[in-house]
């Protein structure tokens, strides 16, 4: 083949409009060369001695003018579709005032209108319609021109010349302006012209009103894809990427490769959850996974400001696991508004269910289980609640506040239960990331007097697969302060068993799941001896979660699980329940043992 895909995108700049396209630009100078060209036709037409001038003639600079008006006014308002029209009208305008002029020196300086209109294809139009506008241009000056008998015929050639070559020179211009604003790899936008059309949206959007949205997506774990295959298997992944994608997003939007493997989408037209569907289908219609980030435009918000916002949410799509979508909206959710006032009237609940040694079945702990009822969905569950709070920047502080409560109500519960016992709290993968996460969690400590030996948080597989250095380093300092690290929900993610034993990890907490498949009927899963094995050769207690019955409790307590948790011991209820049945669950110890 001659042109290779990778060609047709380098130089895919040709049949775009050059940078001055723009309607404000285009109202602007179409606007001025229209008044001025209807000036001049009325001075040549007030002028002109050596024969009297037709009505068509004022009639033409009468609709000259009135169009470079109504351009100047409005112009900012049309479509380039409707520019396209314009030139055309101004082609035929030239044309019947050219051909209406009884003198053949005022038909000469009419015809040099034709230089303007060639120079406004030029400046606006895509490579091949600008070019058809001055071909037809140069048509129209040499038969305008040709036809009147007392002009020799070489006239005609010398305005057409003149407009083709102004229009081609001014065409040329915008299209070199144009390639510095073209990524060359893969034909898209650059930064600096993704810039310059978010600011072009943005004065849309203040002038007429509207919410651009912006969506930023990037290639999970880039740098492996060259690493294996090079850094022109590199190019050309991000190549074969921008071509899926671009068949994905509409022409009226904007697509740029932003930077490296990073690329924005900008749309007038889309809502933020259109822009979280789109990101789904791009990331189903690439090879490779990517995290992305959405957000929206809010009244007085600067360009940079807009992009910050969709960085931190592609940010938070990252640490949350990478191949998924975060939004960043500045415009709150009935749902997040209701639980960011529950937060801050500290009316969330939290419910305890105990974990039991399964030798004995005595409770060693509780796990600290978030409970909230909302008014406007009364069936919400805590693992939606806990993506709400991500979404919507409130993590950290419910995060915080369930830390916070947690400690205070274990206060109460270990009189009940036992002074050792020890208190398991879920930690938000995002703010395991955090770097001022271990800080947040001491000064908890501090705060309500809970020991640090007696605390245990759980962090899920899925959470530690974003494998952050930040995360890495926050699970050590937390420990070597003396908290315990549980890896919860185990089974469910894809950690390798050499990537178990380098994380820092205290024990485990098997899937509920697992245990489901115990039953009176059927033999227990061979997989469930081999976890509870590989927690005693590396050192690591499992604790059995979701044991409903005694069967199962006795079949987990068989195979060599250390604790057990699930409905069988206890339900989740609030520490005062708990603290109720506390002696109810001591009988219950004592009849077992």
């Amino acid at each position: 083949m001659l042109f290779d895909a990778s060609t047709i995108d380098r130089y895919r700049w040709l049949v775009r409009p050059s940078v001055f396209a723009t309607p404000h630009v285009m109202g602007r100078t179409t606007g001025v060369l229209a008044i001025i060209a209807s000036a001049l036709g009325l001075v040549l037409a007030l002028t002109m001695p050596l024969a009297p001038t037709t009505p068509y003639s004022y009639i033409a600079v009468v609709a000259a003018f009135a169009i470079g008006v109504f351009m100047l006014v409005w112009g900012d308002r049309l479509s380039r579709g409707h520019y396209e029209v314009m030139v055309w009208v101004a082609i035929v305008l030239v044309t019947f005032g050219d051909r209406a002029g009884s003198s053949p020196i005022g038909a000469i300086a009419t015809a040099c209108d034709y230089a303007l209109v060639a120079a406004l294809a030029g400046f606006f139009f895509e490579f091949f319609r600008a070019m058809l506008q001055i071909v037809v241009i140069a048509f129209c000056c040499v038969v305008v021109l040709a036809v009147r008998p007392e002009l020799p015929w070489w006239i005609g050639l010398c305005g057409a010349s003149v407009s083709v070559m102004t229009g081609v020179t001014v065409l040329v211009m915008g299209r070199l302006a144009s390639a510095a604003e073209i990524d060359s790899l893969t034909g898209l936008f650059n930064r600096r012209g993704f810039d310059r059309k978010l600011e072009q949206a943005l004065g849309a959007a203040v002038r007429h009103g509207g919410s651009p949205v912006l969506l930023l997506f990037d290639i999970d774990r880039f740098q492996a894809i060259n690493e294996a295959r090079g850094h022109a298997g590199g190019d050309d992944a991000l190549r074969d990427i921008a071509k899926a994608a671009r068949k994905l997003i509409a022409r009226t939007d904007v697509f740029a490769r932003y930077g490296g493997d990073e690329f924005a989408v900008l749309s007038t037209t889309m809502t933020e959850h259109d822009a979280i569907a789109l990101s789904e289908q791009i990331r189903e219609a690439i090879p490779t996974g990517c995290s992305a980030g959405v957000t929206s435009w809010q009244k007085g918000e600067s360009a940079s400001y807009l992009v910050s916002r969709a960085d931190i949410a592609l940010y938070q799509a990252k640490r949350a696991g990478r191949n998924r979508t975060k939004l960043e909206s500045g415009k709150w959710p009935p749902l997040a508004q209701e639980l960011r006032d529950a937060i801050e009237q500290d009316s969330l609940d939290v419910h305890y269910q105990p974990i039991v040694r399964t030798s004995d079945r005595s409770v060693v702990g509780v796990e600290a289980l978030l409970r909230w009822q909302s008014v406007t969905r009364p069936d919400v569950k805590a693992d939606e609640i806990i993506r709400i709070a991500e979404d919507n920047d409130l993590i950290a502080v419910l995060d915080n506040c369930v830390l916070s409560r947690a400690c205070r109500d274990a206060k109460l519960l270990r009189g009940a239960l036992g002074a050792d016992m020890s208190l398991n709290v879920n930690v938000s993968g995002l703010e395991l990331a955090a770097c001022g996460y271990v800080d947040s969690v001491l000064d908890v400590l501090a705060d309500t007097g809970w020991p640090a030996a007696q605390l245990i948080l759980e962090v899920t597989e899925t959470a530690l697969e974003a494998d952050t250095e930040t995360a890495v380093a926050n699970l050590r300092a937390l420990r070597e302060r003396g908290i315990r690290i549980a890896i919860d929900d185990f089974g469910t993610g894809f950690s390798s068993l050499g990537r178990l034993t380098e994380l820092p990890t205290d024990m485990l907490k098997l899937d509920a799941d697992f245990i489901a498949g115990v039953t009176a009927t059927s033999a227990a899963p061979r997989l469930l001896s081999a976890v509870a094995a590989i927690g005693v050769a590396l050192g690591l207690p499992v604790t059995a979660e979701g044991v409903e019955d005694e069967y199962q409790a006795a079949a987990v307590a068989a195979l060599g699980f250390q604790y057990a948790q699930g409905f069988f011991y206890a339900r989740p209820q609030p520490a005062a329940a708990l603290i109720a049945i506390a002696d109810e669950l001591r009988v219950t110890e004592r009849l077992d043992h």
